[in-house]
């Protein structure tokens, strides 16, 4: 059940949560709020993350970066990584394809998103990658040049991201775009967990209290 809370407690919660996400910005961790529906169901327009800027180790197919837009403008964006340097990438048909491999994804039944102009009702499954790492997506359509795509080499340094939300994100596939392949170094962190999360269709303050705390998968 959704709840709404007084604009003095909503208030106080984003105190506590502002409070530790700016006590610990200049050292290991950042805030990030979610702008947009790219990355929904895993995030929704609202949330606002926890990012790892300790980046240690290389990073792995499957786990969701923010990242400055190569293009120079100052924007900052959040994506999956689905290519390492040197990976081959493709769409057929809504399917991904890594190095010429279809990527499992399992039906899982139909999300409504809401996360742009009006209800949309979509396709969920959840995607595999090579080493285990599972996540959901949504599908509208199959056709378009998203769906069907050439097949991208990914270059030494470089990432391929993808949104979640396959048919309403700008990401790798789009080179001329804000996101390309991005270079591995600018990325600003990891998303580790939504730390609180607002809903933005609601008028005034709405939180979504089970968001609270929730774990990037």
């Amino acid at each position: 059940m959704k709840q709404t809370l007084r604009l003095g407690e909503v208030l106080r919660t984003l105190a506590i949560a502002l409070a530790v996400a700016v006590g610990v910005r200049h050292f290991l961790f950042a805030p990030y709020w979610i702008p947009s529906g790219s990355m929904v169901p895993e995030l929704l327009p609202g949330d606002c993350l926890i990012v790892s800027k300790f980046l240690h180790g290389p990073f792995r197919r499957g786990e969701v970066l923010v990242f400055a837009s190569p293009t120079g403008s100052g924007e900052v964006l959040v994506k999956r990584v689905i290519g390492l340097p040197g990976d081959s990438v493709q769409l057929k048909a809504g399917r991904l394809f890594l190095n010429g491999q279809q990527v499992p994804c399992a039906d899982a039944g139909h999300y409504e998103d809401e996360s742009g102009a009006g209800p949309v009702v979509a396709r969920i499954c959840t995607e595999t990658l090579p080493g285990g790492r599972s996540y959901p997506i949504l599908k509208v359509a199959d056709d378009g040049f998203a769906n069907n795509t050439p097949v991208y080499t990914v270059p030494p340094g470089d990432l391929f991201l993808l949104g979640d939300n396959r048919d309403n994100s700008e990401d790798s596939r789009f080179l001329d775009g804000p996101v390309g392949y991005v270079p591995e170094r600018d990325v600003i962190g990891r998303a580790v967990l939504v730390l609180v999360a607002l809903d933005p269709r609601a008028h005034g303050l709405k939180l979504r209290p089970g968001r609270f705390f929730r774990r990037v998968e």
